[in-house]
């Protein structure tokens, strides 16, 4: 059983929609006279520069940010404090996400479409020094342990084909020879395991290791 700090849990707040911040207040800082929220920001750099000043027990962030993407935040963060308590909520929920970022140094992973009372748990139990990981998200990373890593170069060539680049025109964007590009892309058709480029597209989408830009 999860073991509740007796001192209140300090939350700082992560998201770019400010609907979304008024949300997690409403839910969090108005209805649990234990739990403050001290801070919020906007994007990944304002959330770090945030948690240097305030050193909140938890903060909650999300992954989609501009100026710095949330896991490059919660890195920097842990970098600055290894004992940094965060706690994703996010929309993203492919494996490759998950694992990006638990290995950042996440305590925990929600979903937006989460229940109050799963979201208030998870807050409890990561300010407390656990893990949260809801059964479908913990299924999603083991998925995602199995799977065989992809290397930077094959991403950057997962990238371009997936904005529809051919062969020639991923080489020239890379810098590569026409068979070195033909070589990456039959390789990812093995690690994806699929029989085409549009499927590759579509399962890395799926599984969050790669996202378009908006």
């Amino acid at each position: 059983m999860t073991t509740v700090p007796s001192a209140p849990i300090r939350l700082l707040i992560v998201d770019d929609h400010p609907v979304v911040r008024d949300g997690l207040v409403a839910i969090l800082h108005q209805s649990e006279p234990d739990i403050e929220v001290v801070g919020e920001a906007g994007d990944g750099l304002e959330a770090v520069t945030a948690w240097r000043t305030l050193r909140p027990t938890v903060t909650i962030m999300d992954l989609q940010l501009p100026g710095q993407p949330g896991v490059e935040a919660i890195a920097a963060i842990r970098r600055e404090d290894p004992d940094a308590r965060v706690l994703v909520l996010t929309t993203f929920d492919g494996d490759a996400d998950i694992q990006r970022a638990l290995e950042a140094g996440a305590r925990g992973y929600l979903l937006k479409n989460m229940r109050r009372a799963t979201l208030i748990e998870a807050v409890r139990a990561v300010a407390a020094g656990n893990r949260y990981l809801p059964p479908a998200a913990a299924a999603r990373l083991v998925e995602a342990m199995e799977s065989e890593r992809l290397t930077p170069r094959e991403l950057d060539v997962l990238r371009l084909l997936a904005e529809g680049q051919r062969n020639r025109e991923i080489a020239d964007e890379l810098g590569l020879a026409e068979p070195t590009v033909k070589i990456h892309v039959n390789n990812l058709l093995r690690k994806l395991q699929v029989k085409d480029r549009t499927e590759a597209a579509m399962v890395a989408l799926r599984r969050g290791i790669i996202h378009m830009q908006p």
